[in-house]
């Protein structure tokens, strides 16, 4: 199959952000697919961006042939939205040489808002090609709930509209998201037509010597002094978007329980505050380690008892979510609190955790206590159900394959 994949701010293991369209694309090449991701040549979530010279510019990553459109750099919401709709004209600009030069099977329409859809269909339309819309956030939807942005919004008018476009013209909507097939049929999408492949995981970056790779002299040292409590654990970044807070304030509520201790490995614009909780009400029982290499990740998490996923209040997350963190706990065998608004979650399904609502501390506090007092072995056994399930279900590879299932006939 001849795959054109567009998304506006694909990477690279080189690039940076976003890895999806590289891990996806590097496993449909293995499976003998000819893959073509067209991105633009500026984006904020990448490490370093392309440099070319050409405005419609090659270059293979992996086997993966990767297509790049000259676009200007911005730093402001006005200067993106120029950077989109220059990406969206070159897309118009090239459909006919991007349809010689891959002869498409499959489009699929990526970039996180919906605009990219228009081209994408009429490169499909033009190629003969089936064509699909890949929902990491749902667009309009996620700039109202969390922008304040009026549905009259002029901005919001045309992505709704792009949005709708979609729905009506896929062949089908593939969403990282497993519960967001109810607001896509309320915008248009004929039953049938939805399919859930969330994000994954290498096997190989999860080996039993990962777990055992030497960690900082810090960070080894506080666990060692640990040995016999209960340790709650978060492994990422601090941001407020994570909730952490929650998590050091249900430190406090638990601070006369002696067995229990919390360590935050991590970095981000929110330490000052969780240092200011710790201060305040003089806790002791909860300590902040510097951020580790992402290979150590797996030898940080098998020190924990309990790993805390945390997210703020937000109606988008009853559609569903896709934590890169839950799948690294559920892989490190450890059972999880979910303190995200998302009833019927995949630790809840599995029987991996515990999930409570969102920044609620008393809730949080109630799930460890509950945890702790459970035995060695049946902590776990919660565990050992999450491993199972990621293991059986979330490598790159076997979701690869799913996404292309409904495609090949």
């Amino acid at each position: 199959m001849n795959i054109l994949l567009i998304n506006h701010y694909a990477g690279s293991k080189e690039y940076g952000m976003e890895y999806r369209p590289y891990y996806l694309a590097r496993e449909w090449v293995k499976q003998g697919h000819q893959v073509t991701i067209v991105g633009a040549t500026f984006s904020h979530l990448r490490l370093k961006n392309p440099n070319v010279k050409e405005e419609y510019a090659f270059e293979d990553i992996e086997g993966i042939r990767y297509i790049w459109f000259i676009t200007p750099a911005y730093d402001g919401s006005i200067a993106r939205i120029k950077n989109m709709l220059v990406f969206l004209w070159k897309l118009y600009k090239y459909s006919k040489r991007l349809v010689k030069d891959v002869k498409p099977d499959l489009v699929i329409a990526s970039s996180t808002y919906p605009l990219d859809n228009y081209p994408a269909y009429k490169i499909a339309k033009m190629a003969g090609a089936k064509y699909t819309y890949e929902i990491h956030d749902i667009w309009p939807l996620s700039p109202m709930l969390i922008g304040g942005y009026s549905e009259w919004h002029p901005f919001i008018i045309v992505m709704q509209r792009a949005e709708d476009f979609a729905y009506r013209h896929v062949h089908k909507v593939v969403s990282l998201l497993w519960n967001a097939e109810r607001h896509c049929k309320e915008r248009g999408l004929a039953p049938g037509k939805f399919v859930c492949v969330p994000n994954g995981y290498f096997p190989d970056e999860w080996t039993d010597d990962r777990f055992n790779l030497a960690l900082p002299e810090e960070h080894q040292k506080v666990f060692d002094g640990l040995q016999g409590k209960i340790i709650v654990g978060f492994a990422g970044g601090f941001a407020v978007s994570g909730n952490v807070i929650t998590l050091v304030k249900s430190a406090a509520e638990l601070k006369n329980q002696t067995d229990i201790h919390f360590v935050l490995v991590g970095k981000g614009p929110e330490l000052s505050s969780y240092e200011k909780v710790i201060k305040e009400e003089g806790l002791n029982n909860i300590t902040i380690l510097p951020a580790v290499p992402k290979n150590l990740i797996p030898a940080i998490n098998k020190h924990f008892d309990i790993a805390h996923l945390g997210g703020l209040h937000s109606e988008l997350h009853q559609y569903g979510t896709s934590y890169n963190k839950m799948t690294d706990y559920m892989l490190s065998g450890k059972p999880i609190i979910q303190s995200v608004d998302e009833p019927g979650s995949v630790v809840e399904r599995v029987g991996c955790g515990i999930r409570v609502e969102a920044e609620n501390v008393k809730a949080v506090a109630d799930a460890i206590v509950k945890l702790a007092d459970m035995t060695t072995e049946e902590r776990t056994e919660m565990g050992r159900k999450g491993k199972e399930y990621v293991e059986m279900n979330l490598t790159w590879s076997k979701l690869a394959q799913d996404f292309l299932k409904s495609f090949e006939s």
